[in-house]
């Protein structure tokens, strides 16, 4: 009688083949979340790709979160810590407790506006969707990047002027237009230097049961990051932060085509009046999950990139996020407390 002992060792080589599939696995999902995760905390210009894959950082806690899993499969105890902390990374990006706070003063009268903006792709956005969306959220001020004359008209005929009688708008034919509507006194105040896209600068006076509240709203459309554009790109959002720095209740509402995670966005952010952060809203409402772009075309992870930011005096409440037939662009509509003029 024979007795062999093949069979053991024969049945111990998938295990074996298993036990180190697992780890290969979860270093092939940590990997880019490692690299990519070395430039989002290293706030350099970086180049374009690098630019644009950065938008995409809310979505490397999936791979972060399977790594993490994988490795807890696996056994390696080294690799689990390696990969927890990369998912810790990503969830204080996800929502990062560094973000500007809303500082309101104590005992201070507020005065409420209902701020909503659209990028309506060359002016090509369903008008009576807006003027719905406006009607619906009470909403009393609206924005609008990319604004053309037919746009305007369309907005018009759906009865947008019952509702925000007052206009202050420059539509043209390419991207370049713009348009802020309110229910409130709005005037002119300048506009954003050395941008090919018009960010228009306007006041807006809201009446108050106690005081009026002044509210400076800027209507932001900054060039996109690609190709040579991408020093534009930089140089508009250094404009904006510029405005942002100033004292008063301030507004920056627009497509700033820039998320959370680029450092250029964050700068703005950083750079409020008296060395206080401003507030995007949307970050600090947790949303930063929920896209505003693209809501058209090739089905990719959304990124947001439409953002209202305010001065750390304004609190924010409300944030939602409407997709608009006929744009690429979501719409943004969140309720904003003034403080009204002391």
């Amino acid at each position: 009688m024979t007795i062999s002992a093949s069979a053991p060792a024969a049945t111990s080589r998938p295990q074996r083949r298993r036990s180190v599939a697992w780890p290969v696995l979860a270093a092939l999902a940590s990997v880019p979340v490692a690299v990519l995760s070395v430039f989002r905390a290293i706030p350099a210009e970086w180049p374009t790709p690098v630019v644009q894959l950065l938008s995409f950082t809310p979505w490397l806690v999936i791979p972060a979160g399977a790594g993490l899993l994988l490795a807890v499969v696996g056994r390696r105890r080294w690799l689990a810590w390696v990969t927890a902390v990369l998912m810790a990374i990503q969830l204080f990006w996800l929502f990062p407790l560094d973000h500007g706070r809303s500082i309101p003063e104590a005992g201070a009268p507020t005065v409420q506006v209902t701020a909503m903006n659209i990028n309506s792709e060359y002016g090509q956005a369903d008008a009576a969707e807006i003027v719905r969306l406006v009607r619906e959220n009470g909403v009393t001020l609206l924005t609008v990047q990319e604004h053309s004359q037919a746009l305007e008209d369309r907005l018009a005929a759906a009865g947008l002027s019952g509702l925000l009688p007052n206009r202050i708008s420059d539509p043209t034919d390419d991207a370049a237009g713009s348009a802020t509507y309110s229910a409130d006194r709005i005037e002119a105040v300048g506009i954003v230097p050395d941008t090919p896209f018009q960010m228009p600068i306007v006041r807006v006076t809201v009446e108050g049961t106690e005081a009026p509240a002044v509210l400076e709203v800027a209507n932001v459309h900054a060039l996109p990051p690609v190709d040579v554009r991408i020093g534009q790109w930089r140089s508009d959002l250094a404009a904006v932060a510029r405005l942002a720095a100033r004292p008063g209740n301030r507004l920056l509402i627009g497509d700033f085509n820039a998320t959370y995670d680029h450092a250029e966005f964050r700068a703005l952010v950083d750079g409020g009046p008296d060395g206080r952060k401003m507030v995007d809203v949307g970050t600090a409402a947790g949303m930063r999950l929920i896209p505003t772009w693209p809501m058209e075309g090739p089905r990719l992870p959304g990124i947001a990139i439409d953002h209202l930011v305010t001065s750390p005096g304004i609190t924010g409440s409300g944030y939602a996020v409407h997709r608009v037939r006929g744009t690429d662009h979501a719409a943004v509509v969140a309720t904003l407390s003034v403080p009204a003029v002391g």
